[in-house]
C-alpha cells in the first residue's frame, strides 16, 4: 500500500512551521535581506517553538523527530526566507555527524545543552582547494600527547561568525587517503580559532557565512568524533539526512515564487485581459507547479527512505538536483511574469532569484549530484 498523506501529528507540525514562517519570518526577511544581519532572534524564537535542532534523539533530550518531519518543516521556513531558514537549517548540517558518531561524553557536552537553548553550530569542511573534492582538503591535526594540534583554513562555512562549536574535518594520516580523515568537535572559544569576515553573497544574505583559520589550536583527544580516520564517512554519511532538507527548501522558495507570479497574473491586465488569461503564462505557472509537486515526492520518498533505515543516497542527491534547478526556473519565471517589476528590488521575487542559485551550489552542486546518481546506477548495475 502507498501513502501520500500525512499524519494528524505531521499535518500540525507543517502548520506550526508554516505559522512561524509567516509571523516571524516574512515580517523581516526583507530586512535582513538588506542590512545582512544574522536572524538571531528568529532563532530564539525557532528553539522556543520547538523548530530547531528536531533531530536531537530523545535520549539525549531533543525531539527525535524523522527526516520526513523535517522535511516539513524546512519547506515551510524556507517559504518564509530561505536566507533565514539557511541559518537555522545549518545546525543540523553540523549536528547530525555528531548524532551518527559521537561519544556519549560529546552528546553530553555539546548537544545536550542545544535542546536547553538556542547554542548554535556549523559544519566545517569545505576549503579554499576543497568543495566538492572533500579529499583536497589540506587541514592537518597532529596527535601531541592527549591533545591533537589543527592547523588549517576552511571556507564558506554557514553559521561561522555565529556558532558556539565546529564539525571540523582534518587529516590525521595523508596518507592513507580519505581513511586518514577524522572529525572533531571544535569550540569557537579555543585559542587559535580565528574567524573571518563575513561575506557579501548575492543572496541568502541573513545566512551568516565566513571562513574560518585555525592556527595551531589544541583539541582533546576527547573531541574526536568516531574513530580516528573515520571522519570522512561521519561527513559524507550526514548529507543523506540534510540533502532532503536542502531539497525541501529548495521546493518551499519554488512554491513562494509560483505563489507571487499566480497572484500577480491574476491582478495585471495587459491587452485587455489579466496576465494568467494568457495561455503562455497558464504554462510557465503550469510548470511552477508540475516542478514543486514532483520535488516534494522526491523529497517525501529520500526523507522516508531515511527514516526506514533504507539507502538513499541515489534519491536523495535526485530530489537535491531536480528541486535546486526547479527553485532557480521557478524563481526566474517568476521574474518575467512580473516583467519590469520583477527586476526591481520593491518587489519579492528579485530576491527570490538572488537566493535561489546557491541550492545549487551548496551541499553539492547540482552536477556532484548527478555524478552521484550515475555512480550508484552503474554500482547497482543499471547502467
Amino acid at each position: 500500500m502507498i501513502g501520500f498523506g500525512l499524519s494528524d501529528d505531521q499535518e500540525a507540525l507543517r502548520d506550526l512551521a508554516h505559522g512561524f514562517a509567516e509571523r516571524e519570518i516574512r515580517t523581516v526577511a526583507a530586512q535582513l535581506d538588506e542590512t545582512g544581519e544574522y536572524p538571531m532572534g528568529v532563532a530564539v524564537a525557532a528553539h522556543e517553538a520547538g523548530l530547531l535542532n528536531t533531530h536531537i534523539p530523545e535520549r539525549w533530550g531533543g525531539l527525535g523527530l524523522g527526516c520526513v518531519d523535517a522535511s516539513l518543516i524546512a519547506e515551510e521556513l524556507a517559504w518564509g526566507c530561505t536566507g533565514i531558514g539557511t541559518a537555522l537549517e545549518a545546525n543540523g548540517l553540523a549536528l547530525q555527524p555528531v548524532i551518527m558518531g559521537a561519544s556519549d561524553d560529546i552528546m553530553e557536552r555539546y548537544v545536550v545543552p542545544m535542546t536547553k537553548r538556542p547554542i548554535l553550530a556549523a559544519y566545517a569542511v569545505t576549503e579554499p582547494g576543497a568543495g566538492s573534492d572533500v579529499a583536497a582538503l589540506r587541514s592537518t591535526a597532529v596527535k601531541k600527547g592527549d591533545r591533537y594540534v589543527l592547523n588549517g583554513t576552511k571556507l564558506w562555512i554557514t553559521n561561522g561568525g555565529v556558532a558556539d562549536w565546529y564539525f571540523v574535518l582534518a587529516y590525521t594520516d595523508k596518507a592513507a587517503g580519505y581513511r586518514g580523515m577524522t572529525a572533531f568537535v571544535v569550540e569557537r572559544a579555543f585559542k587559535g580559532v580565528e574567524i573571518g569576515k563575513k561575506e557579501k553573497n548575492m543572496g541568502q544574505r541573513a545566512s551568516d557565512t565566513r571562513g574560518l583559520t585555525f592556527v595551531d589550536v589544541e583539541v582533546p583527544e576527547e573531541n574526536v568524533v568516531g574513530q580516528v580516520g573515520g571522519g570522512w564517512m561521519l561527513a559524507m554519511g550526514a548529507f543523506d539526512h540534510t540533502r532532503p532538507l536542502v531539497a525541501s527548501a529548495a521546493v518551499g522558495l519554488a512554491r513562494a515564487a509560483f505563489e507571487h507570479a499566480a497572484a500577480y497574473a491574476g491582478e495585471r491586465k495587459t491587452m485587455g485581459k489579466p496576465l494568467l488569461a494568457h495561455q503562455a503564462i497558464q504554462f510557465m505557472l503550469a510548470d511552477m507547479a508540475i516542478g514543486i509537486e514532483a520535488g516534494r515526492n522526491l523529497v517525501r520518498q529520500a526523507a522516508w527512505m531515511k527514516d526506514n533505515g533504507k539507502r538513499n543516497t541515489m534519491i536523495a542527491s535526485m530530489a537535491k538536483a531536480f528541486a535546486a534547478d526547479h527553485a532557480h526556473k521557478a524563481a526566474s519565471d517568476a521574474v518575467q511574469i512580473f516583467g519590469g517589476y520583477g527586476y526591481n528590488t520593491e518587489y519579492p521575487v528579485e530576491k527570490l532569484l538572488r537566493d535561489s542559485k546557491i541550492f545549487q551550489i551548496y551541499e553539492g552542486t547540482s552536477q556532484i549530484q548527478r555524478m552521484i546518481v550515475a555512480r550508484e546506477l552503474f554500482e547497482r548495475g543499471r547502467g
